[in-house]
């Protein structure tokens, strides 16, 4: 999502939106051009925990970083003299793979304040309210309190899909796969015109369906940048609603879909909903994309590509790519 900013005051406002919930004690690196990833840690607040977080931003950032590329750092802390600190370190590490910091700035809940002029200023309910309204017609949801509250709103009723799920199976058993494919694409198209939530039944048609992967990766291949947020919002309520035997498929295209419109908080979060018992290859691939800090636009390359199952294709393009940059993917520190 790209956001017009004029001032300090309304990057702050700002901040929520991007991220998908408000951050507290964390650095986040607003980019200022749209070649480079957006990207929040929790604040270090140690020397060892400011390499550890520069390890697995850096990759990120060098690989995208073009002439002329620039970065806001903004501390979302109470500590003025950490912020300072934190805000000029990492200032100087950005600048020595070529990327400049005009603006470095703090914010506690009330005010922010320029970490190279010293000026300061109000958080005004005026940007908050416009920066809402402007995020809101881009098709984002309003920011949840926390990291916590994202990842509690993924979690809904299960029971009412759940008596249906035995019946579901029996009556697709009776069904030629590809008249489930059929449906399951209709009815996809059919959210994205309408964006009525499906019925209980629906849901649990639509999540046995998709047990199916070459039917899942038909839907998974329907992704766009462009109808991002459609998928962000059906796999939501899916994931909201489905017992853990038919949860991975739901979170997995969920945590895809947010990575694509560039919500990593909701995407780290749908993964968690992944059930543990047993691997979920499409999550692995979400999880190396966004640990890498892979550009969502670089899916767009491998959907070019020439035939072939999307995700193997996905698979040997996405893993590739995080060997590259990292060996063998680990867990970031938190977007």
């Amino acid at each position: 999502m790209t956001l017009s900013i004029h001032s300090p005051d309304e990057l702050i406002a700002a901040i929520p939106h991007l991220l998908g919930f408000k951050a507290e004690e964390s650095i986040v690196f607003v980019p200022l051009r749209a070649d480079l990833p957006l990207a929040r840690v929790d604040l270090p607040t140690t020397a060892s925990q400011r390499n550890e977080a520069w390890g697995a931003i850096r990759g990120a950032f060098s690989r995208y970083a073009q002439p002329g590329a620039s970065v806001a750092i903004v501390c979302m802390t109470h500590d003025q003299q950490a912020a300072d600190l934190i805000g000029h370190d990492y200032a100087v590490r950005l600048a020595s793979i070529g990327i400049d910091t005009p603006l470095k700035l703090s914010a506690d809940a009330t005010d922010w304040y320029d970490l190279d002029s010293g000026e300061s200023g109000v958080q005004s309910e005026g940007a908050r309210n416009r920066l809402a309204a402007t995020t809101v017609l881009a098709g984002r949801a309003h920011p949840v309190s926390d990291r916590d509250a994202l990842a509690t709103s993924l979690v809904g009723d299960r029971e009412p899909v759940a008596q249906f799920l035995l019946r579901t199976r029996d009556e697709s058993a009776q069904r030629s796969p590809g008249q489930d494919e059929q449906w399951a694409l209709g009815r996809l198209q059919q959210f994205q015109a309408d964006g009525v939530r499906l019925s209980d039944s629906d849901a649990a048609r639509l999540l046995v369906t998709v047990e199916s992967i070459p039917v899942r990766d038909e839907l998974w291949n329907d992704m766009r940048r462009d109808n991002a947020n459609s998928h962000v919002a059906l796999w939501t309520d899916l994931t909201r609603r489905a017992p853990d035997e038919v949860r991975a498929g739901p979170a997995s295209l969920l945590g895809f879909a947010a990575w694509q419109s560039g919500n990593g908080a909701m995407a780290w979060c749908a993964l968690d909903q992944v059930p543990k018992d047993k691997r979920y290859v499409l999550a692995d691939l979400v999880a190396a994309a966004i640990q890498t800090g892979m550009h969502p636009r670089e899916w767009e390359a491998v959907k070019a590509a020439p035939p072939q199952r999307e995700v193997e294709r996905g698979s040997d393009f996405i893993l590739g790519h995080a060997r590259a940059q990292t060996g063998p993917t680990r867990p970031a520190p938190g977007i």
